[in-house]
């Protein structure tokens, strides 16, 4: 039995993707989740984003990007899809790559996940060397406290994680300020009095719970 197992986070650049190609067209975050490859080599996704219609259009127009979905909830659009097109991601999961999470930006992209031991790290690692574009960001031993969210590890809402994480990602918590409230809340699509109080309520958990 092998007993260690590694937290490690890549950053993608270039990838041509349907979602990365989104994002950097269309200047929106995509939050997804792990792809599901299908027999037929065809990939289901699941991903979210701030309310934008241009993105709506977009995916729509994808010739890769079948039986699109889109639901609106708080906000945010949430797409359900079929996707005919394998991305990077596809290349490091075969390899043994445990992806847990994919965020993209402008284009680029963040993936976060597990690899079961040193061994298969290697493997993922010369994966990763002959795709155009991937370096290893991060790589730590993976803890107990590790397999829960950081909502349930700090006791926070989904949405008040998402927009922590999101203010800290575009440098609202900078000295000084990379973007206002009012920006960040528009890239996020909700009112600037919401963004608030997220962050007010998710700071107060934190940190109450940090001196507690």
């Amino acid at each position: 039995m092998i007993e260690e197992c590694l937290e490690v986070e890549f950053r993608v650049e270039g990838d041509d993707c349907p979602l990365a190609e989104a994002s950097r067209t269309v200047s929106v975050s995509i939050d997804a989740r792990p792809p599901q490859l299908r027999g037929d080599g065809n990939t289901l996704l699941r991903f979210s984003s701030p309310e934008n219609q241009a993105l709506v259009e977009f995916l729509d127009d994808d010739d890769r990007i079948r039986y699109l979905h889109v639901s609106r909830s708080n906000g945010r659009l949430n797409f359900r899809c079929l996707a005919k097109h394998q991305c990077v991601v596809h290349e490091l999961i075969s390899a043994g790559f445990m992806v847990e999470e994919l965020r993209y930006r402008n284009g680029d992209a963040i993936f976060t996940g597990a690899v079961v031991g040193h061994e298969v790290l290697r493997g993922v690692m010369d994966t990763a060397g002959e795709a155009v574009g991937v370096r290893l960001e991060r790589v730590s031993a993976l803890g107990a406290e590790d397999d829960v969210t950081v909502a349930q590890r700090w006791d926070l809402t989904p949405r008040q994680e998402e927009t922590l994480r999101a203010a800290l990602e575009a440098g609202y918590f900078s000295v000084p300020r990379d973007v206002t409230a009012g920006e960040l809340a528009a890239q996020m699509g909700i009112s600037k009095s919401a963004l608030l109080e997220r962050l007010r309520r998710g700071q107060a958990g934190l940190l109450s719970q940090v001196f507690a």
